[in-house]
């Protein structure tokens, strides 16, 4: 079951890889023959399914969840999905914008996630003193601004440099004299905000928190504003935060360099081999005019799907919907991302020698989360790593070979084709190439001889548990419903992913496994220790 991209917002890399494998599909509804209101009482209903171990069908879940749907298409070409679910006042929203870390251009790298941050900064309407004059300061700033980088790209040596530098820093200074700092998270926290938060992937940007029920049509307000009116203020200061962010998690951190090393060298042409937080020249460089015109592309209202899930009233949110988002532009479809990745013709390898943890990932390229050939992957991926019976487990960490030992079915997104992962660590006084040796004889025993009924079962048993207790979270369910449609036409598509699970056969992942493992498709990238007799 497809799970969608979390980008490494905070934590080890470990910690964002296991984030990945926990973002399991969230989803709508419960059961049948009930008397009383399912709406009243559907995350009550779902709690006895769940103890009974009921295995309802994905349809019969459709025809239950269906009614409690409302889809809204504005002329603009936005579209809201309302899931009512009133058994607490409260509401929960995400906003999908389908522009991701594949969507940059060139030079460009780190600007999706750049936007992502100053969509938090406030609008024409919020967040400044005095509006007028902090958009002469940001103009003026910008202008300095572009005036330094021209000197520097030019070659200028640093007695050029320095005072225009002084220049435009004077300029962000100045333009800060008119910031109502932090005005957005203020003003939604003081109204009972919870969740709020937003995250940049290969694929998507997502932004997400919760509301009481009665604070509806302050969420309309802000956010249809905050992508009508956007200020992109404190724009270079932010932009320090995350080059801090790139120090931190990548150039300081080991693991982050194999991860940053691993997707290079994996993905020569597609651009899911760019890094989600951008190359530090390129951050050093994008500026407040291209970060604008990247809004300008990528934010139009037809390229924007929104979730609410919880208690709202369906025809309350088309009129606001109406209202509020009706005022956004429609423009020409954003540019679709054309490059497509060669087949590999030959292993591919990287090692770095660290003084840390030694660590290994192996990636296979696969096709995306939308080829039929998902569901075997899913299963694929529950029968090698999930739980103490999965292959992993048994003949990796029983065996003490490893510390641990994962899977990631899709990474590092769903949208176009991917990559499946072979995470694993090796434990102490074991070498990173006879875990490696290891790991190739639990795949190549899947490729000689499948998978068990039994196997098969038992992940098909937790597909449907995972998709039934994702049934409760309004949060993760937008999410995911949000992102279905946006990327699928139609939010539906989440019950037949479940269905198309109950499909596979043993043949089914016998196939894509012999089609996958394959030496020359795969990319090997190693941390180890330097020997003793090795400079360190």
């Amino acid at each position: 079951m497809r799970r969608g991209s979390t980008p490494f917002k905070r934590g080890t890399f470990i910690e964002a890889l296991f984030r990945l494998i926990l973002q399991l599909l969230s989803n709508p509804i419960p059961p049948n023959v009930i008397s009383f209101s399912f709406y009243r009482h559907g995350a009550t209903i779902l709690m006895v399914i769940a103890a009974l171990s009921i295995p309802p069908s994905a349809q019969s879940l459709l025809e239950i969840f269906e009614p409690a749907v409302t889809e809204i298409d504005l002329d603009n070409g936005l579209t809201i999905i309302v899931v009512e679910r009133h058994d607490a006042p409260v509401v929960s929203f995400f906003t999908y914008a389908d522009v991701g870390s594949v969507n940059e251009p060139a030079g460009q790298t780190g600007i999706a996630h750049m936007f992502e941050h100053m969509a938090f900064k406030g609008t024409t309407s919020l967040g400044s003193a005095d509006i007028d004059a902090e958009l002469a300061a940001l103009e003026a700033e910008e202008e300095a601004y572009l005036r330094f980088r021209s000197a520097r790209m030019s070659g200028a040596d640093d007695a050029e440099l320095e005072p225009l530098e002084a220049a435009f820093r004077a300029r962000v200074d100045s333009a800060k004299t008119f910031l109502e700092e932090a005005a957005f998270d203020k003003l939604v926290s003081r109204n009972g905000a919870v969740g709020l938060n937003a995250f940049t992937s290969a694929d998507q940007t997502g932004y997400m928190y919760s509301l009481p029920s009665n604070k509806l049509e302050l969420w309309f307000a802000l956010e249809s504003e905050r992508f009508l009116n956007p200020v992109l203020r404190e724009y270079y200061i932010e932009r320090d935060v995350v080059m801090e962010e790139r120090r931190m998690r990548t150039e300081s951190n080991p693991q982050g360099r194999l991860i940053e090393e691993f997707l290079t060298l994996a993905y020569k042409a597609h651009p899911y081999g760019q890094p989600t937080v951008g190359h530090m020249s390129d951050l050093e460089s994008i500026s407040r005019t291209e970060a604008e015109a990247f809004f300008e592309r990528y934010y139009a209202a037809n390229n924007l799907t929104i979730a609410i899930v919880g208690d709202v009233d369906p025809v309350e949110a088309r009129r606001m919907a109406e209202r509020y988002f009706g005022r956004l532009p429609r423009r020409p479809d954003a540019p679709a991302v054309v490059t497509e990745e060669p087949s590999q013709l030959g292993e591919r390898r990287v090692t770095l020698v660290e003084q840390a943890q030694p660590l290994m990932i192996v990636g296979f390229h696969r096709p995306s989360g939308y080829d039929p050939a998902d569901a075997a992957f899913t299963v694929l991926d529950d029968v090698l790593s999930t739980g103490r019976t999965s292959r992993m487990y048994r003949a990796l960490i029983e065996t003490e070979l490893a510390l641990f030992a994962t899977t990631i079915s899709a990474y590092p997104g769903d949208k176009y084709p991917t990559l499946f992962l072979l995470y694993a660590a090796p434990n102490q006084g074991v070498s990173p190439d006879s875990l490696e040796t290891a790991l190739y004889v639990v795949v190549e025993e899947i490729i000689e001889n499948g998978i068990t009924q039994e196997e098969l079962d038992r992940a098909k048993t937790r597909a449907r548990a995972n998709f039934i207790g994702g049934l409760s979270s309004n949060s993760g369910l937008a999410g995911q419903i949000a992102q279905e449609h946006a990327l699928t036409g139609d939010w539906r598509n989440l019950f037949r992913e479940l269905d198309a699970i109950d499909h596979v056969t043993t043949d089914d992942v016998q196939r894509v496994a012999a089609e996958t493992f394959r030496q020359e498709n795969r990319t090997v990238a190693m941390i180890r220790n330097a020997e003793p007799d090795e400079d360190t």
